[in-house]
């Protein structure tokens, strides 16, 4: 995020407005948590973030549910039933929407919960314990959805944790671009004689 931000004109920080926050938040996360040789698979994803913002709160909801639906095969069970019930709280919220983007995360958000039957019922009763409550979730709540996901794939008992956390950011990529629309040409770079170097 740092070199997006430098991509992009703006003052170096790793919190740069031209990236929508909750996606920023899932790359700092991927890039602190994947190994040194799995940080390389980042690179090429730089400059698709650039520009990849809007204030629309539906954004972080759609990312949260990338995020959960990715996590929830593969996390400790004490893990699984946050993102259970992170996730059916976004997919009713996406229910208010029938574009490409929100049909396709049903499906896989579906196809998450029935690999992880227990995690899905007991969501399933907490939410009508606690009752549905209003449909949105704010920000933090996604960026708390996606802090667990991160985290938990990251500590998972899989093969290759890497190749999962690559593949949760570059799915999060491509549904942002979906969500504001037609794709975008990348960002150009251009290096300067004092440019930072990036290590």
């Amino acid at each position: 995020m740092e070199f997006a931000s430098y991509l992009a004109g703006e003052r170096w920080s790793d919190h740069p407005a031209c990236t929508n926050a909750t996606l920023a938040h899932l790359a700092r996360m991927v890039n602190d948590l994947t190994s040194d040789s799995g940080r390389a698979r980042l690179t090429p994803l730089i400059p698709s973030v650039v520009g990849l913002t809007s204030d629309d709160p539906t954004l972080d909801v759609v990312l949260a549910a990338r995020a959960a639906g990715s996590a929830l095969p593969v996390v400790a069970e004490e893990r699984q039933r946050s993102q259970a019930v992170g996730l059916h709280v976004a997919l009713t919220i996406l229910d208010d929407r029938d574009d490409d983007l929100a049909v396709d995360l049903r499906e896989f958000g579906e196809a998450a919960l029935r690999a992880a039957p227990a995690a899905d019922a007991w969501a399933t009763r907490f939410i009508d314990e606690i009752g549905a409550g209003p449909r949105r979730m704010t920000p933090r709540q996604c960026r708390a959805i996606v802090a667990g996901a991160v985290d938990g794939i990251a500590r998972a008992c899989v093969g290759n944790p890497d190749d999962r956390l690559v593949a949760l950011l570059t799915a999060a990529v491509s549904d942002t671009e979906r969500f504001l629309g037609a794709p975008r040409e990348p960002a150009a770079v251009h290096v300067e004689a004092d440019a930072p170097v990036i290590r």
